[in-house]
């Protein structure tokens, strides 16, 4: 397939097998995410950033965020989350898409859920788990 010089990236079929192999280190991406997810039930905000790596980036519709250091959800953010009924975030799942020594990417979907766990929203993510200096954390999530 030929480069397109207007899009940097190329065709998939031109990454070296080694970036686009299903080797990477899924169990310990995962592993970030489930801390991530056990910390932001327990509304642990230092908890959550340990498992981020930093820049960390949110898209969320057309906006994109980025956090350059720990510390930048508001420290009411669960107060405020409560206060629409939200009690628990539940994982429904998992699933690594694309895989390389030191990146993963996932797509997560869960579920907000109240005290008697109806369901208040559905979210499907992609996230981005990348191993940086030894660290794996969640580089980039998606909404």
């Amino acid at each position: 397939m030929r480069h397109n010089p207007f899009n940097p990236a190329p065709a998939m079929n031109e990454i070296p097998a080694s970036n686009n192999t299903n080797t990477g280190d899924t169990g310990e991406a995962r592993a970030c995410i489930d801390r991530f997810s056990t910390a932001f039930n327990a509304g642990d905000l230092a908890g959550m950033d340990a498992e981020l790596n930093f820049p960390h980036t949110l898209f969320y519709g057309t906006h994109r965020l980025e956090w350059a250091t720990p510390g930048q959800l508001p420290i009411d953010f669960f107060n405020t989350l409560r206060a629409t009924g939200w009690a628990r975030t539940h994982t429904e799942s998992i699933t690594p898409v694309l895989r390389s020594t030191d990146k993963v990417h996932f797509l997560v979907h869960y579920t907000r859920r109240t005290a008697e766990g109806e369901v208040l929203d559905r979210y499907h993510n992609l996230w981005i788990v990348t191993r940086w200096a030894g660290h794996w954390g969640i580089a980039l999530r998606s909404y």
